[in-house]
């Protein structure tokens, strides 16, 4: 048998008798240490969408100067359960609630006012909302139990409203990161004992897995405490369980593989380690440096992902590299257990991938030519696609508030439940009203408010036009170049409608300044650890067609499946950067096995050996990396289901098309130029001898 062995000091010390012990309690002793150190951390709760320099978010620094600033509306909308229109008598029954509302209201609430078709009615509830969203849903909860109760037979009351739609995303999170977390890890759990065929070993890494995401939670929760940073901590888990898990196959399988060559496991697991980390590390620094680039982002939830979402995967990697290996050392060779591989035995050809890699190679004109118009058929679903979801779109099962909506928009302006706001200089408001008044599609405008001291007005503007529709954010640019021109005013105009007008903006500067960062990322670290300029590149170009067709396939899916018109403001950044980054980890586990055998090979056939070798793996990998981020349509954001649909897409078609079948076949075409200005160092020639084991002092 041939003894490939490479002397790594780390991985004896990581893999020996004695320093596997040693290793695992460290390990486990740091680990406990850091869950004490930060086990109540917490993240803040913010959810900007705006930049901090949007004119929407000044116009919020300056309303929370007014008196009450804390204090918003809700909206109970009223209308017959058969449609008709309202009855005197039901009318003043919707007066009598009056009451009932005060008593969650910090002043008096009003209404009924009854719509021009008489088919419905709005009573106005002034609330003081809480800190953050989840104080909010609160105070929400316990208005909706007392409508309930009180809600006149054949009268449909339904609440709604700035502070309730805010209320209700944060009331349909209750209980979604443990459900996220649940499934992901049956997810996980099902793949490894599928990948492995053993009832035992898929426990180990997922052990690993799990305590680096438990770890990585309250890292980036203390994080973010101390950087006041905004994130979805649901993706972080995705991420650190999806990255983790691809680390530890790819380890796992180089270890078994080595089984075969040594009768002793712990050499044959310091061997593994030592030739994966190269690209383990080149895997996890690229998405690293990839997700840093986010701290360039102007809006916060995903400037902040970017820090909180680095930290994470570092965490996910310390873990594979020094926890799983003396968890595998200590268990020893029987936890492949029912087909442990021996010394001697056959060793596993990839039969299926060689035949494909083979075929790949022998026509690679007519498999680029297939992969490449796969590619280009998945990239057409972005004809027709826009950006953009309103507050109705975003829910991904309906919530009362946006149900309310929907029946105020039919009897009232669209605009009622989220009303714009104009904060200017009270020596110039009746200017200001006037040119505001002379905007299309406004419908009233008044003065609400005066800060203390007199020098600031609010003014409130009523729009005919839907929340977020391409008519109300040109209403917006049209309102603020009107209102700008009125001399020593200094009016802003915010309001929900403007922040996600500045969302759109914000999100589109993002995607412009980090995906070409990414794509550098990607090819610095291609570069460093190829040694090569040609194969970068390339790799590179298929890679960013690759994320193209995903995000097109994505988004074609979604409007086919599910009815959803357009993708969210942040999906096309963020999908963009999972896919090129996360991508380039399987161009990494296969080209970096590919230049290794070219050494002894040749290009050609290299890649064949390459594949033959690493596609079970990549694909185990790509298949459990796609299950995870799928796992995150069962949160309750239309966002996040967006994002693990084309991800997961994207990665099934990477994994099996562009690692299988058109990145060999530009090898095979290129030849050995690829590696241009280098060329894969030739191997010594390996002695051939029995296995042997450790010696005592390697021990």
């Amino acid at each position: 048998m041939a003894d490939s062995r490479v002397h790594s000091p780390i991985s004896d010390r990581l893999t020996s008798r004695r320093g596997a012990w040693i290793s695992l309690g460290v390990v486990l002793l740091i680990m406990v240490t850091l869950f004490g150190a930060f086990g109540s951390a917490t993240a803040p709760a913010g959810n900007e969408q705006a930049p901090p320099g949007a004119e929407s978010t000044k116009a919020s620094e300056l309303m929370a100067q007014f008196p009450d600033a804390d204090r918003q509306s809700v909206l109970v909308v009223a209308s017959r359960d058969d449609g008709a229109t309202l009855t005197p008598g039901e009318v003043d029954g919707l007066e009598g609630l009056l009451p009932v509302l005060d008593a969650h209201s910090n002043a008096d609430s009003s209404g009924p006012l009854l719509s021009e078709d008489g088919k419905a009615a709005i009573l106005m509830v002034p609330i003081e909302v809480g800190e953050t969203n989840t104080d909010t849903a609160v105070i929400i909860e316990d208005l909706r139990a007392d409508v309930a109760d009180q809600q006149p037979a054949g009268i449909t009351l339904q609440v709604t409203g700035g502070p309730a739609f805010g209320a209700d995303v944060a009331a349909s999170f209750d209980g979604a990161d443990i459900t996220l977390l649940v499934v992901t890890i049956l997810i996980v759990a099902s793949l490894l004992i599928i990948t492995y065929r053993s009832p035992v070993l898929w426990l180990i890494p997922l052990l690993a897995v799990g305590l680096a995401d438990g770890l990585a939670g309250r890292l980036t929760a203390a994080a973010g405490s101390a950087w006041d940073l905004q994130f979805d901590s649901g993706i972080i888990s995705v991420l650190v369980f999806g990255a983790g898990t691809n680390y530890a196959l790819l380890l796992i399988s180089r270890y078994r593989e080595e089984l075969h060559s040594f009768a002793d496991h712990r050499l044959a697991l310091s061997t593994a380690w030592h030739k994966t980390v190269p690209a383990i590390l080149a895997s996890n620094v690229t998405v690293v440096l990839a997700l840093l680039t986010l701290v360039l982002a102007v809006i916060p939830g995903t400037h902040g992902l970017g820090i909180a979402a680095a930290l994470g995967l570092l965490v996910a990697l310390a873990a594979v590299l020094f926890l799983l290996p003396p968890l595998l050392a200590v268990c020893g060779r029987k936890v492949f257990w029912p087909f442990i591989p021996r010394p001697g035995q056959s060793r596993p050809q990839g039969g299926v991938w060689r035949k494909i890699a083979s075929g790949v190679v022998r026509r690679p004109v007519a498999s680029v030519l297939a992969g490449g118009a796969l590619l280009a058929v998945m990239a057409t679903g972005l004809f027709g696609t826009s950006v953009g979801l309103d507050q109705v779109e975003k829910f991904r099962v309906q919530s009362e508030s946006a149900v309310g909506l929907e029946v105020l928009s039919e009897h009232f302006p669209a605009g009622e439940a989220q009303p714009i706001f104009i904060v200017a200089n009270c020596t110039s408001a009746d200017a200001v009203l006037t040119a505001a008044h002379e905007v299309e599609g406004v419908v009233r405008a008044h003065p609400v408010d005066t800060t203390n001291d007199g020098s600031l007005t609010k003014i409130m503007v009523t729009s005919q036009y839907a929340p977020s529709t391409e008519e109300s954010l040109n209403q917006i640019t049209e309102l603020r170049e009107s209102v700008h021109e009125v001399q020593g005013a200094d009016a802003v105009v915010g309001g929900a409608v403007a922040t996600d007008l500045d969302a759109r903006d914000g999100n589109q500067q993002d995607l412009w300044v980090i995906a070409p960062l990414v794509l550098a990322v990607s090819l610095f670290v291609l570069v460093i650890l190829l040694r090569s300029i040609v194969a970068p590149l390339l790799l590179l170009v298929v890679n960013l067609a690759s994320a193209v067709a995903a995000i097109g396939a994505g988004a074609w899916l979604s409007r086919v499946l599910f009815d959803q018109h357009a993708l969210d403001l942040q999906v096309p950044l963020l999908a963009f950067l999972f896919l090129v980054a996360l991508g380039i980890d399987y161009t990494i586990f296969l080209v970096h096995r590919a230049r290794a055998e070219a050494a002894a090979r040749g290009t050609r056939a290299g890649m064949v050996e390459a594949v033959a070798h690493t596609g079970s793996v990549i694909t185990s990998a790509g298949i459990v990396l796609a299950g995870v981020f799928a796992a995150l349509g069962v949160l309750p954001l239309v966002t996040l289901g967006q994002l693990g649909l084309i991800v997961g897409v994207g990665v099934i078609v990477d994994t099996l098309v562009v690692r299988t079948v058109i990145v060999p076949a530009i090898f095979t075409l290129v030849g050995d130029r690829i590696w241009w200005p280098s060329a894969p160092k030739p191997r010594q020639r390996e002695s051939t001898h029995e296995p042997r084991e450790l010696t005592a002092a390697a021990r």
